[in-house]
């Protein structure tokens, strides 16, 4: 019996709200040593010897050497699961407001009357202290939302300002709602007193409370009127009220409606460069400089946090193929995110019973390792003021900048060169993320807009109703040309690319990308079948993800895409890739 996959070390504190509590939802069972055994054993009996050597090796380090208990395993199969129980629960109907008025200045959709006014009487209802539990307007819900119509009715397009029914409704209810709102949401709503047209004096001599609250109020009276903040501005914002500290739920340091605010006005008002800069580096030094890694290459994925809910995975993967072959990977993202709470990294590192509680040194470790060469780190560990968010995000609803920014960074650095390979998916993001990798000093970037947004390209035919926008398999990016490092932005020389893979191009069949529609479980069935060498579209997406992103890098051997792709598969025909994941397993608990 292979007793492979065993549960993680206890999730990671949420600032004081403890994560270690158990969740109901987080059923513990065998399932996952079943699983894993089904998967090694159905496609790969051809390589008994081998296999029985990693049983052996998984056996004695995940239950006898570490000690672990068959009362610590747990299966939580799909991705929302891992959501932190301990998170108060968003207002469904706000929420769904949120999404359509707290967004661009073209993809907002304005509310009709009838849903301004369940909308308003909802907000109404919560404040005076007529709705319980997840009917709760949170202060974080408010702040965003009244964000939202603040920035429409000062800055956006005509198109996109308040409709006649919002108008109406708004008319409505802000006599009632300004008598019973506090005073740092009045400010949101109406921070110079003239949108309302009750002449409030509330808005104009609104301050907030303490230094940091200060400095928030004063760069929200930019945002809010459409306008944009200098890179110390917004690092001084950040590094005043982060980490978010908490108790019984509720934030003990700023208010939780002005940070909200703070962060998707910036997000409504579309960053300038210097905004994203300053989210990008503003706690780099937050545990101290990032350690070097005695590697010769070393590439940072930067996958999109909130996860995938529709299709296979594929990095985790990926990452293991290109460590046979010396080109190491630097994994980071969380367990859980909104607004997708998809399946992530770490979710499928948990359910195999690897570490995920590992520093930065200790990553730099594993990539060393010349029997592993690859690593992941979670921002819990790595940025815990930024982890300190995840919460207030829910509550947000759509993405900040911080789900542009947090993708693109360097938790270890490597003595060799340096890559960031980032997905996208709404157009216009592919030029500011690449700009925060030439900021990174890195050689070589890429960004890519595989499905759902990630770093899987994919390979399907394109359907011909595709969606708007670049098509799925776009790839922009820059190779510095010899090993000096882009940080030296004047007289670097650089070769740019935009690049469609078609997979048809280098030999791989048309064929529908899996669907794992939130299955933990299913996600790494596929893949662990895939480094088994099963032949199929988990196959061919791990092959050509890992040989096109080498060939677009312009990785060492991999000038011929052919050979990158060739190279790819040996990994995995070989028994090496798999091999490499399960050492990952096992050291992830040994490394020091």
């Amino acid at each position: 019996m292979m007793r492979a996959l065993l549960a993680p070390q206890p999730s990671p504190s949420f600032s004081s709200i403890n994560i270690n509590s158990r969740n109901p939802n987080l059923y513990r069972t065998r399932t996952s040593f079943l699983l894993f055994m089904r998967v090694a054993d159905h496609h790969l009996s051809e390589r008994k010897s081998r296999l029985s050597a990693t049983r052996a090796v998984l056996d004695s380090a995940t239950i006898e050497q570490l000690g672990l208990k068959e009362s610590d395993i747990r299966n939580p199969a799909i991705s929302s699961a891992y959501r932190n129980s301990k998170f108060p629960k968003p207002n469904q109907t706000v929420l769904e407001a949120q999404a359509r008025v707290c967004t661009g200045p073209t993809q907002t959709r304005p509310l009709s009357e009838e849903q301004a006014f369940k909308v308003l009487d909802t907000i109404l209802r919560s404040v005076r202290g007529e709705l319980k539990d997840e009917e709760l307007v949170s202060t974080a819900q408010l702040g965003a939302f009244f964000a939202g119509m603040t920035i429409r009715a000062n800055a956006f397009p005509e198109a996109t300002q308040w409709s006649e029914g919002e108008k109406h409704a708004m008319n409505t209810f802000w006599p009632l709602l300004v008598r019973a709102l506090p005073p740092d949401v009045i400010f949101i709503a109406d921070p110079e007193g003239s949108i309302m047209g009750l002449g409030s004096s509330i808005g104009p001599q609104f301050v907030g409370n303490g230094t940091g609250e200060m400095r928030l109020v004063g760069a929200l009276r930019e945002i809010l009127a459409g306008g944009h903040l200098g890179y110390e501005e917004v690092q001084g914002v950040l590094r005043d009220v982060l980490p978010l500290t908490f108790d019984v739920g509720k934030s003990t340091g700023v208010s939780e409606s002005l940070l909200s605010a703070f962060l998707i006005g910036q997000r409504m008002n579309r960053e300038t460069d210097r905004e994203l800069r300053a989210y990008c580096l503003a706690f780099d030094d937050e545990l101290g400089p990032a350690p070097i890694a005695d590697v010769r290459s070393l590439t940072h994925y930067g996958e999109p946090y909130d996860g995938n809910t529709r299709y296979f995975r594929s990095t985790l993967f990926v990452a293991a193929v290109r460590s046979c072959y010396g080109e190491s990977s630097m994994l980071h993202g969380v367990e859980w995110m909104p607004p997708k709470g998809g399946v992530t990294e770490e979710q499928m590192l948990k359910f195999m019973g690897a570490n995920t509680n590992l520093s930065s040194h200790q990553a730099k470790e594993l990539v060393e390792d010349e029997e592993v060469g690859f690593a992941y780190i979670s921002q819990h560990e790595a940025r815990p003021s930024l982890y300190s968010l995840i919460g207030l995000r829910e509550h947000i609803k759509k993405r900040p900048p911080l789900a542009t920014t947090e993708k693109i960074q360097q938790f270890i650095r490597a003595k060799g060169r340096e890559a960031i390979v980032a997905g996208f998916y709404h157009e216009g993001f592919e030029e500011p993320l690449l700009m925060l990798m030439k900021r990174r000093g890195v050689h070589s970037g890429l960004v890519v807009k595989g499905e759902e947004g990630g770093l899987s390209m994919t390979t399907r035919l394109r359907s011909a109703s595709t969606s708007k926008g670049l098509p799925v398999n776009y790839c922009s990016g820059f190779r510095s040309v010899g090993m000096e490092s882009a940080c030296e932005v004047d007289g670097v020389s650089r070769q740019s690319f935009r690049f469609e893979v078609n997979a048809m191009d280098y030999g791989f069949e048309p064929t529908d990308t899996p669907r794992t529609d939130r299955l933990v479980s299913k996600n790494i069935e596929l893949g662990l079948a895939a480094l088994g060498g099963q032949k199929g579209p988990a196959y061919d997406r791990i092959v050509l993800n890992a040989g096109i992103v080498d060939h677009l890098l312009g990785c060492d051997g991999a000038e011929d895409v052919s050979l990158a792709l060739n190279r790819a598969r040996e990994a995995i025909d070989s028994g090496k890739a798999l091999k490499r994941l399960l050492n990952y397993i096992k050291m992830s608990h040994k490394v020091k």
